[in-house]
Order: C-alpha cells, then structure tokens, then sequence
C-alpha cells in the first residue's frame, strides 16, 4: 500500500478519526501538525473534524558525525528527550551535542515565530489533542511532542499517521492515550517509500495550509 501524497494519506486518517469522532472520542479536538509535512496530513484531519489547526516545532538531533542519524529530540523550551540506548550504542555524551541541540533550538524558535506570526501557542487545557504526522520511523520526534503535550494538561491525547514502523507505534502506545495509524509495514525502511510523492515541504506550504484553516 503507497499513498498518492500527503493530501491523500490526511484523507484516508481523516476518515478514520472522523468515525472515531461519531463514537464520542474525541469530543473538543484540536490538531496539532508536526511541521513541515505532517501539516499537509493534518490540514485534511482538522477539516474533517471541523478543530482548530495548530502546529508543534519538534526537532530531532542528530548525531555530530552524521545529522541524519537521530540521537533524540526537542520540543518547545523542554529538555532534550535522549535516546540513551542510541547514545550508549555510539559512544556519545550529551556534552558532545552542545553546538547540534543550540543549533536545533534555534531552528525550532524561528519555525515558531514564522509559523505563529505572533499569534499565542493554542491552550492544550481540557481539550483532546491530535497530534498528527505524515509517518512515523523511530518515533523519536513523535515522542518529544507527546511528553510536551502531555504537560499542558490536556484532556486526551491521539497520535495520528497514516502510516508507522511497528516499533514506533508500540512506543507512542505508552505515550499517547490512543494511537492511530493506518499502515504498520512490517519491511518499513524509510517514511518516504510508502507515498508515490513525498516531496519537501516548504515554510510557504507550511504558512499556506494554516492560514487555509484559520
């Protein structure tokens, strides 16, 4: 199974939480995107379910020798969630990620300022959170958002994608209160191989979907 693209995989999600919605589960929802592209999942999710559409800054830190190998994650001003079995297998100290998590940190807040334009962080309080992304590989990224969410005092919180390793969706199962997704390849390999186009999104793409929602 391949989506076409993103907009695609957001309805075939959307269809799925919309008949959760109709069960009761998710009453008072509010989308949280994983920019850059689970925003284009989310942005068809939120207009399904008639929620406000937000995004959530994660950024994943890589290894200093090799960026695109995570080592952990980060999410809004919390500590850095380390992957200490990843940081034991290559012999490396939070020390030594100094100058990459400053460097992340510094991305994170200028997405926020950019995707915000000053508008305030969404109150998480007493509403049922759907953090939404366009896959899940580790789940690295996905878990950081979840322990943020988490602490805003929601009343629920979903993970929804439409398409996760195995391994990551048994990892969000202790973080999320229910997760979603659609497709668990057993061969999962990489997010991108299960879409026809899986194109970078851009800031713009990301500016176009939420000012499409508000």
């Amino acid at each position: 199974m391949r989506f076409r693209d993103r907009r695609q995989a957001g309805g075939e999600l959307a269809e799925t939480l919309r008949t959760r919605q109709s069960e009761g589960a998710l009453p008072n929802p509010l989308v949280l995107a994983l920019p850059r592209g689970g925003v284009a999942v989310a942005r068809e999710v939120a207009r399904a379910l008639d929620a406000p559409l937000d995004v959530l800054v994660v950024r994943k830190i890589g290894a200093p020798f090799q960026e695109e190998l995570g080592v952990g994650a980060m999410a809004g001003d919390e500590v850095p969630l380390l992957d200490e079995d990843a940081m034991r297998h290559l012999g490396l100290r939070e020390a030594a990620l100094a100058s990459v998590i400053e460097r992340e940190r510094a991305e994170l807040r200028r997405r926020e300022r950019l995707y915000r334009q000053g508008r305030p962080a969404p109150d998480l309080r007493g509403r049922t959170v759907i953090v939404v992304d366009d896959g899940l590989a580790t789940g690295s990224t996905a878990r950081a958002a979840l322990r943020f969410v988490r602490r805003q005092a929601p009343e629920r919180v979903v993970l929804a994608a439409p398409v996760c390793s195995p391994e990551a969706a048994e990892l969000m199962r202790a973080e999320a209160d229910e997760v979603i997704c659609l497709y668990q390849p057993a061969a999962f390999m990489a997010v991108g191989l299960w879409y026809e186009n899986f194109d970078q999104m851009t800031d713009q793409d990301v500016l176009e979907a939420l000012h499409a929602q508000l």
